[in-house]
């Protein structure tokens, strides 16, 4: 029987975690802040100044804010968000914006209306939008997490605060304990459905919306309509990297279809569930067998993101695409031993590769980390092979593997990060 709190922490996670956003996380995170400053200022602001810690800057200087006519850029997250956001709609602040909204935003731009800075705030993801007019003026800051309002001011009066604790850039926060494989692998065995239901097919359908919307639409590099000309298009394998690249080509390039979000990334969310998805298909698996291995996948992954704190240089596509290899062995019958063995392989493989943002090739980053996860399958299940304590920062079993390598991008890839963020802000001649 499984514990009770663990159970109650997983469905929690699920729910938690397993949230809609529209494009990137990070613009999308400043245009909240923004629309949440004009908010409390209650009127157009005459000016905007936004700062944004380097991880925040690294993730949105390359990707396109949706709905936006392909727009790029913190400026136009943050003046967008203030003409036409709707903070009450969270990581779908965008949403409803109008062509005439993103006109105005367009002629903002070209006044100068918003400044941008870099923050000296040792948060890797912090966000403060300030906003002011002739009489008024009114202060947001996000801290942590995309959706974290740690302060809301107008007129220098603190109208809310919250406490920044330690562990807050601990995405999970009191549940991270809990995560372990074999409480993870019981728990998708065992699980009632319906207390998972509602989240996952909603994971399952708006991930495959965008993903065949990447198939099908010109957006990016079109990383996977190439896997699919390129490779064996009737091998189960090329078509999970085609179906997780797809959906990040799109996303990229500022597609306004939302999509189900793992760990604070649409990327990481996709990754996830897509590969599980279509192998399910593959294997003409029940809905229930791919509701308890997208169970698993999705919350392998938050184990892996909740060593590395929210942002970081360690690539998140490797925790997700090491998790879709584990939720694809589930499917195949394998239990704590064999997703052990993806675990320690597609980290042993591709552990360390490093995010230098978001933007295009990330669709390439996700089809490399799904490969990984997929040949980890493989090696790990159907040859029970798998590298050994000592064999780098591989550990004695997969939870303390999560962790060396957890470590290695948190704590000793923190100088890798200042040096990316470095040669991305370098104007070359």
């Amino acid at each position: 029987m499984m514990d009770t709190d663990i159970y109650e922490a997983y469905v929690a996670l699920l729910k938690m975690e397993l949230q809609p956003a529209l494009g990137c996380t990070e613009p999308i995170a400043i245009a909240y802040a923004a629309a949440k400053a004009r908010e409390t200022l209650g009127a157009m602001p005459d000016k905007i100044s936004v700062a944004c810690s380097g991880n925040i800057v690294k993730n949105v200087q390359g990707v396109v804010v949706p709905n936006c006519e392909g727009l790029r850029g913190i400026d136009v997250a943050a003046t967008l968000g203030v003409v036409g956001g709707n903070p009450e709609s969270g990581l779908e602040v965008l949403k409803e914006v109008s062509s005439e909204d993103v006109k105005k935003t367009r002629s903002l731009l070209r006044e100068g209306f918003c400044t941008c800075l870099l923050s000296s705030n040792e948060n890797n993801l912090f966000i403060r939008v300030y906003a002011c007019n002739a009489s008024d003026s009114a202060a947001v800051e996000i801290t942590t997490h995309h959706t974290n309002i740690t302060l809301i001011e107008k007129n220098d009066t603190i109208l809310f605060s919250k406490e920044i604790k330690e562990d807050d850039d601990n995405v999970f926060e009191k549940y991270a304990a809990f995560l372990n494989v074999k409480d993870i692998v019981e728990f998708a065995d065992t699980v009632k459905v319906d207390d998972i239901k509602s989240v996952l097919e909603r994971e399952i359908e708006y991930n495959a919306a965008i993903s065949k919307e990447g198939l099908t639409g010109k957006w990016g590099l079109g990383v996977g309509k190439s896997l699919l000309k390129f490779y064996d298009k009737n091998d189960v394998r090329t078509r999970a990297c085609a179906a997780a690249a797809a959906g990040s080509d799109a996303r990229m390039g500022g597609c306004s279809m939302p999509v189900i979000i793992n760990s604070g990334s649409g990327n990481q969310g996709m990754t996830v569930s897509l590969p599980v998805m279509e192998y399910a298909k593959e294997l003409k698996s029940s809905h229930e067998e791919l509701l308890r291995a997208l169970a698993l996948s999705n919350l392998i992954s938050m184990q892996e993101k909740n060593q590395l704190g929210s942002l970081s240089a360690f690539c998140g596509a490797v925790c997700a695409g090491t998790a879709a290899g584990c939720g694809i062995a589930y499917l195949h019958g394998g239990r704590q031993q064999e997703i052990s063995n993806v675990i320690t392989n597609c980290l042993a493989d591709i552990g360390g590769v490093v995010c230098d943002g978001a933007k295009a090739s990330c669709a390439s980053k996700i089809a490399t980390a799904v490969k990984s996860g997929i040949f980890a399958f493989e090696m790990g299940m159907k040859e029970n092979k798998s590298f050994i304590n000592g064999d780098g920062l591989v550990k004695s079993n997969a939870d303390n593997t999560i962790k060396s390598f957890g470590r290695m991008g948190r704590i000793g890839m923190k100088s890798t990060d200042r040096e990316i963020l470095n040669i991305m802000m370098e104007k070359e001649n």
